[in-house]
């Protein structure tokens, strides 16, 4: 079960509860700003049984006749998926002796070396494609699958080739669907009240999560048990209200940058995940908090100066997990050349609790107000709730916050100024005007 537990003297939660009211009713009873897109509400409970079916079936046929999966997309068509693998499999995933295929993640930039690379780390092998897009045209995503869906032809023939691509997509229309349907492309749906960020429950996220030997069930229960917490409204019960409401009175009182920090190596990319949930959600109208991330231990050898003695304009929220899988315990050294014999026989969980509280101290004392959002064990079904809770804290928070917590009309600006300047049919004109401003 979550907890939030808030570290900061100087915040008042309490006089949120009115708003909190309001925005709770919005999400459950689908009445506010953005209604159109909160499927992703109810979905632990109301997801397709018979998709979800379907996509642990083609789960185990990837693994039965495939070395690798290539997931194209990009922001919320490849991060979540990218987010649980790596916290539940290892962020040395493709590293390990396992049974299951390795997982590479292309169409999320426009580096050609990149590209190049995961085609030469397939090589040979036996591989399928999992393309991911709500249009098909996203720019980034559909040059990738031009070039995997070409070398997929190229070593299986046209014919073959199409057994081994998965699409998920529109469930009626798009330039993806189109070609899913006339090459007969295995599908599965973007739905249509689901935002890209909020889609990791999603055959989204499900299909390449699924592939990496993940427990489907228990990651669906964890947020499905999530989800009834989080129906039941008040401060005193509701886990998600009291993030959303200490992270509003936090950048009230000016504190503009929330910092999520992790204190495991494979939490790295639930923490880019959350970063596009709560940016995108949250950063128009010119509010919003500005979302950042560390790794601890590791980010206080770095980034730890500026958060214990820059601009007081930060705060913390930071993620604790339950007792590792793992028990080690420190070796004893005869010699003691480190001196560190102190910690010896003492196991790494009780060093790395203390490192957290000391952290925790040094930062409060410091100006840093911490949010300490505690979980359990790392497993499937704890990270279902994680994934749900900070779900349904956005909306929330969002609400609160007065903006519209489901669309992005910014992502937009930076598209038709590439469209632009790449002469795509019907931007002619705006290209020369950008061309001369950039002196080209």
């Amino acid at each position: 079960m979550i907890s939030v537990d808030l570290k900061s003297s100087s915040t008042q939660v309490d006089k949120y509860a009115p708003a909190l009211a309001q925005a709770h009713t919005w999400l459950q009873e689908a009445t506010g700003r953005g209604n159109d897109f909160v499927g992703w509400v109810n979905l632990p409970r109301d997801y397709d049984k018979a998709e979800y079916a379907r996509i642990q079936a083609a789960a185990k046929k990837i693994q039965a006749d495939s070395k690798a999966l290539v997931v194209i997309g990009i922001g919320g068509s490849y991060l979540g998926a990218r987010a649980v693998i790596e916290l539940l499999c290892s962020n040395n995933y493709n590293l390990k002796k396992k049974d299951t295929p390795n997982i590479y993640f292309a169409g999320n930039g426009l580096s050609a070396d990149s590209m190049q690379e995961i085609m030469d780390l397939i090589g040979d092998d036996d591989f399928s494609v999992n393309v991911i897009s709500k249009s098909g045209t996203t720019t980034e995503p559909a040059v990738a699958f031009r070039f995997f869906k070409a070398m997929l032809e190229k070593k299986y023939g046209k014919a073959e080739a199409a057994k081994r691509i998965y699409a998920t997509t529109d469930k009626a229309r798009g330039a993806l669907k189109s070609l899913a349907n006339a090459e007969g492309y295995d599908t599965y749906v973007v739905p249509d009240d689901v935002g890209g960020r909020y889609s990791v429950l999603t055959a989204v996220g499900l299909l390449p999560i699924a592939v990496a030997g993940v427990d489907l069930d228990q990651l669906m229960q964890g947020a499905a048990d999530m989800m009834e917490t989080c129906r039941v409204p008040g401060l005193d019960k509701n886990p998600a209200w009291q993030y959303a409401a200490a992270r509003n009175d936090l950048y009230a009182q000016g504190k503009v940058v929330e910092i999520l920090a992790g204190y495991e190596p494979r939490f790295r990319f639930f923490a880019e995940w959350w970063k596009q949930l709560y940016g995108e959600s949250e950063g128009k109208e010119n509010k919003g908090l500005m979302p950042a991330s560390v790794e601890f231990t590791a980010d206080l050898h770095s980034m730890g100066q500026y958060i214990q003695q820059g601009l007081r304009t930060i705060f913390e929220t930071v993620v604790r997990f339950g007792p590792s899988k793992a028990q080690l315990c420190v070796p004893y050294d005869e010699a003691d050349g480190d001196g560190l014999n102190f910690l010896a026989g003492k196991d790494m969980d009780y060093i790395a609790t203390q490192a957290m509280d000391g952290t925790l101290l040094a930062h409060v004392e410091g100006g840093v107000p911490n949010l300490i959002v505690r979980a359990g064990q790392i497993n499937a079904y704890t990270c279902g709730e994680l994934i749900y809770f900070f779900e349904y804290a956005c909306g929330l928070s969002g609400y609160v916050l007065g903006v519209n917590p489901f669309d992005q009309p910014g992502v937009e600006a930076y598209k038709k100024n590439m469209f632009a300047l790449l002469n795509k049919p019907g931007y002619e004109d705006k290209g020369a005007e950008l061309r001369a401003k950039l002196g080209k």
